[in-house]
C-alpha cells in the first residue's frame, strides 16, 4: 500500500509540468564543508527550474514559491551561478528552522515538481518504503535519478530501437520474468555499444549501463503492452484500476531482482565462485555467498574465506537486515551492494560499528559524507578483493 508521502508525491508529479527527483548528497545538506547551501540540480535538469538555461558569466535567479510536504510554503530561490569559476544550478532561501537540510536526511529523495511558472510542490523520502514506492510507480531505479522524471517514452537511438524491438518481437509472453529482462538488457547494451570488456575492466560502469538499458526496454515493453489502453480506453473503473496494479505490481518485481541478476551477470564475467540465494541457516538467505554455500556449510572451509554481499536497491532502513544473514560470518565484515546515493554519517557510523561495509557504483561515491567516502568500496574493489580471498 502507498504511503502517504510516496502517494502525494506520485499524484503531484502526474499532474505537474514538469519533475526532478534525487537522492540528497551530503554537499546538498550541508555536510561536506562546502560554502554554498542548497540543492545542487544538475544541468540535464535546468528545464524544472528555467526556461532557458544559463549564460557562463552571468548569474541568474528566479523567486518561486515551493510547498513542500503538502504542508508548508517557502518562498525560495532558483539561480544560476556562471561567474568565475562556477557553472551550477541550485536552489537556495528555504528559512529558518527548515527540517529537512540536515545530516538525518542524507540519502533522503528530494522529489521538485513544477506546477505553473512560479509555483513548485517538493518532497523529502526518507525511508526505503517511500522510496522504492515512488519509484516504483514511475518506473525508475536510482540510476535515473538526479534527472527529470520522464512521463513519457524514453527517447532511443536508432540501434537501441531496432535491438529492443527486437526482443519485443520475439517474446511469447506479455512480460518476461525480471531475469530475462536483465539478460535481455546486458546483451543490447553489450551488442549496441561494443563495451563488453567493461565488465572486467569498468564494472562500476557497466553495472550503470546494464540498469539503464533494462529500463529503456520496460518502459518500451510497457509502451507497446498498453498503449491500446491508451487510445481505447476503459470499460469501468474496476477494469481501470486491475490494469493499474497489475502495471505497478510488475514495476515492483523488476526492480526487485534488476541488481541481483546484474551483479550475478558482472560475477561471472570476471570468473567469481559463487551461489546465489543461498540458505545458510534457518530461513537466512544472503543474495550471494563466496565462494558457494557447499563451502559455507563445510566446517573444515576457513571462515576467513567465506565472504556474504547483500543487494538492496535502497538501504536507508534496510541496510540492518544484512547484519545476521550468515552465522558462521557474525564477527566477520558483511557487504552491501546498493545504488543508495547517499547515506547520513550517523548511519555511516552504525555501519561500521556494524561491521557492515557499502558496496556502490564508483560514480555514486561522492554523494557520501566526505569525510567516510574512504570506507566504501566500489564494486571494481570488491571483486578484486574476492579474487584475492579466492587465491589465498
Amino acid at each position: 500500500m502507498l504511503t502517504e508521502y510516496a502517494r502525494m508525491a506520485i499524484n503531484s508529479v502526474l499532474c505537474g509540468q514538469q519533475a526532478f527527483c534525487k537522492f540528497l548528497s551530503a554537499n546538498d545538506t550541508g555536510k561536506t564543508g562546502g560554502h554554498q547551501a542548497g540543492i545542487y540540480i544538475s544541468k540535464p535538469s535546468v528545464p524544472v527550474l528555467f526556461n532557458e538555461a544559463g549564460i557562463k558569466g552571468e548569474n541568474k535567479d528566479k523567486w518561486v514559491k515551493i510547498k513542500w510536504q503538502n504542508s508548508f510554503e517557502t518562498d525560495s530561490r532558483f539561480i544560476y551561478y556562471g561567474k568565475g569559476t562556477r557553472n551550477e544550478y541550485r536552489i537556495t532561501n528555504f528559512g529558518r528552522n527548515f527540517p529537512f537540510l540536515n545530516s538525518e536526511y542524507t540519502g533522503a529523495l528530494f522529489v521538485l515538481v513544477k506546477q505553473d511558472e512560479n509555483e513548485y510542490t517538493a518532497f523529502i523520502l526518507n525511508t526505503d518504503a517511500d522510496i522504492e514506492e515512488f519509484m516504483d510507480a514511475l518506473g525508475i531505479s536510482p540510476a535515473d535519478t538526479n534527472n527529470l522524471i520522464k512521463k513519457e517514452l524514453v527517447p532511443l537511438s536508432t540501434s537501441e530501437s531496432i535491438e529492443i524491438q527486437k526482443f519485443i518481437a520475439g517474446l511469447s509472453a506479455d512480460f518476461p520474468v525480471s531475469e530475462i529482462m536483465s539478460s535481455a538488457a546486458q546483451k543490447i547494451e553489450n551488442s549496441v555499444y561494443n563495451h563488453i570488456e567493461y565488465i572486467q575492466k569498468q564494472p562500476d560502469t557497466k553495472i550503470l549501463n546494464w540498469i539503464n538499458m533494462e529500463y529503456k526496454i520496460f518502459k518500451a515493453l510497457e509502451e507497446n503492452r498498453y498503449s491500446q489502453f491508451l487510445t481505447n480506453g476503459f470499460s469501468s473503473i474496476e477494469d481501470f484500476i486491475k490494469t493499474a496494479n497489475i502495471v505497478l505490481n510488475r514495476r515492483k518485481s523488476r526492480a526487485g531482482k534488476s541488481l541481483e541478476h546484474h551483479l550475478s551477470a558482472i560475477f561471472d564475467g570476471n570468473s567469481l565462485s559463487y551461489t546465489a540465494q543461498a540458505v545458510t541457516e534457518g530461513n537466512k538467505k544472503p543474495d550471494f555467498i563466496f565462494p558457494s554455500v557447499k563451502a559455507y556449510h563445510d566446517k573444515n572451509f576457513p571462515a576467513e574465506k567465506l565472504l556474504s554481499l547483500a543487494a538492496k536497491t535502497t538501504c536507508k532502513d534496510r541496510w540492518r537486515q544484512v547484519i545476521n544473514e550468515a552465522d558462521r560470518l557474525r564477527n566477520r565484515p558483511k557487504y552491501l551492494c546498493t545504488l543508495q546515493q547517499g547515506i547520513s554519517a550517523a548511519q555511516m557510523d552504525e555501519m561500521q560499528a556494524e561491521n557492515v561495509i557499502l558496496v556502490v557504483p564508483a560514480a555514486y561515491i561522492k554523494s557520501y559524507p566526505a569525510d567516510r567516502q574512504h570506507r566504501i568500496w566500489s564494486l571494481q574493489k570488491f571483486i578484486n578483493y574476492v579474487k584475492c580471498v579466492e587465491e589465498l
